[in-house]
This record gives structure tokens, sequence and C-alpha cells, in this order.
């Protein structure tokens, strides 16, 4: 979805919507942003002012542990005033559309919002009907998005592979349902990556896939071969309409990642995972904590990504 929301008329980030149609100089420079936060965790004093006075709101309208902490961690390591919305107990439960929810958290200073939704397109949505100096980032909207996902993903690779322009991405698993992916293949083609492969029983592959310049295996063995990277994805049990599969042990069988599969991959093969794992299908715990699994890094990393993110929308 491409989207002149995101970008100013002189090109710089407005919001954060959707990986698919930014340039590849906006993902860079998020990423090299990002560079120079990650030593912010290992200091004694883990803030900087650059949000001094700005207030960021998460509105998590879907359950979250990761993205919506590591967004509270980033705002509050940018010195920001975070409001986490407890959806569950608020006026959207009573019946509050949408918009009508925003534009009262607005018209209480808010200057940021992060938003997860089960509805592709919401941050969207709320992005066209903002006040100009609000910023919108999307925390995954449906099947559509999770762009600070795909860029913390995109950063991890950068940091254990040192680029991007000869590697071989695999990436494992219910590719159909997935945001995280689409945002991940958006991401690795515009950065330039030669080779990204999908490995996909047919039922968890959109019906687009030939379109999105990816190579589709069906067998696990194949698709790892002398790969770089491996990028495993979670079941989306809960985006699943009828049976898909013939149980978790079926799929765990044929394309869940064990150390016998993954010496199909390069010897220095990166693993990686966007969580929460399925520990005994998509993945086996000896990969999932073996010295290839990068994946607690992902989490690490994740933090500074968010703060690259919040402070390039804030114009610092």
């Amino acid at each position: 979805m491409r989207d002149n929301l995101q970008l100013t008329p002189d090109g710089q980030l407005k919001h954060l919507l959707t990986l698919d149609g930014l340039p590849a100089r906006i993902l860079t420079q998020i990423l090299d942003t990002a560079s120079s936060f990650v030593a912010v965790g290992e200091r004694e004093v883990k803030s900087v002012p650059l949000l001094r006075g700005k207030a960021v709101f998460n509105i998590f309208f879907e359950n979250s542990t990761r993205t919506r902490t590591t967004f509270e961690i980033a705002a509050k390591r940018l010195s920001a005033d975070v409001v986490n919305l407890n959806v569950g107990a608020s006026s959207q439960s009573k019946g509050e559309t949408l918009l009508d929810t925003v534009a009262n958290l607005a018209a209480m200073h808010a200057d940021m919002f992060v938003v997860r939704h089960a509805a592709s397109g919401a941050a969207h949505l709320i992005a066209r009907h903002v006040a100009p100096h609000i910023h919108v980032v999307n925390a995954g909207d449906g099947r559509c998005s999770h762009p600070t996902q795909g860029l913390l993903d995109m950063f991890t690779i950068r940091h254990f592979k040192g680029g991007f322009h000869n590697l071989r991405v695999a990436i494992v698993g219910d590719v159909l349902h997935s945001r995280v992916a689409r945002s991940q293949i958006h991401a690795l083609t515009t950065l330039g990556c030669p080779q990204v492969r999908v490995i996909a029983p047919k039922t968890l592959l959109p019906r687009d896939v030939s379109n999105l310049g990816v190579h589709v295996y069906h067998d696990l063995a194949q698709g790892l071969k002398d790969v770089d990277v491996v990028m495993m994805l979670r079941l989306q049990n809960e985006r699943m309409q009828g049976a898909r599969l013939p149980s978790a042990g079926e799929f765990y069988k044929h394309w869940g990642l064990t150390a016998e599969k993954l010496r199909h991959a390069k010897p220095d093969a990166i693993v990686m995972h966007p969580g929460p794992m399925n520990r005994g299908v998509e993945i086996d715990s000896e990969v999932a904590d073996g010295p290839q699994s990068v994946i607690l890094a992902q989490v690490t990393f994740g933090i500074a990504v968010r703060m690259a993110v919040m402070s390039l929308l804030a114009g610092n």
C-alpha cells in the first residue's frame, strides 16, 4: 500500500504506516539513527531529552507484550510523557468509534499515537484525520503491515551480516496471515537483498505471492539451502478461518525449524523470530536457544529502532 501520507512535502517522515513505498533513503536513515541509540540502553542514565514535553499515546486494540513494552521504553528513554490506553476498559467497549476515541485523546494534547488494531488500514484512517502536528505510528494492523518490526528485523540483519546486497534470506511459515512477513519482504527488496525466499505450505501463502518478488518453496530443506538468514513466523491461529493445517504436530514435522533442518542453511546463518514463539510448532528449543539464534537481540534492537522512528517523526 503506497501512501504519500507518510512523507512531508520535502520528503521527511511524517507518519510511519507501512514500509511499502518508502524509499531506501528513509529506511537507511531510520537504521542509522537507531545505531546511535543502541548505546543509550547500556548507559547508567538511559534517557535523552529529544521528546521532552511531548505526549505519546499507546493505543493497543490487540494484545501485545513486546511491541507495546518496547514502544513504552523507547518513548520514556526519549523523555516523552507516555499514556497506555487500556482499550478493554475504554469508551471503545461502550460503542465509541475509533475516530471519536482518537479525537478525544488528541484533545488531551497528544503529539503522537502508536496504534495496533485488528483492522487493516486503521492507522491510515487515523493519520488522515489527526491534526497536522500529530504523528501516527502503525504498531500492527490486521494482516497488512508491521513496519517497526520489519525495521528492527532489518537492523538485526545489518548488525550481524553487515548489509543486504549479498544475502539469501528465507521467510518461513504462515505468510498468508503475517503482517510481519509483508513488512519484511518490502524492506528486504527496498534495501537491495538479491534473493528473498518464502517457505510455506500452499494454504499459508497469499494469492498474490508471485507479485511480491520472492522465490516460493514448499519444501523446507530445499528452501533453506545456502541461506544466510532464516526468519521464522508465528502461526497466526487467531486470524485463520477454517482448517488450513492438519495439526500443529503436522506443521512442525514438515516446516518446523530443527537443528537438523537448519544444517541446510549456511553454517553462519542467523535465526530470527518476531515472537511470541510456539516452541515445538514453528521452532525447536534447541534452535531457539542455540548459538545461531538472534531472537533476543531482535527485542533489544527493537527499542533503539522505535526510538529512532519517534525521534525522526518529532523532527530530531
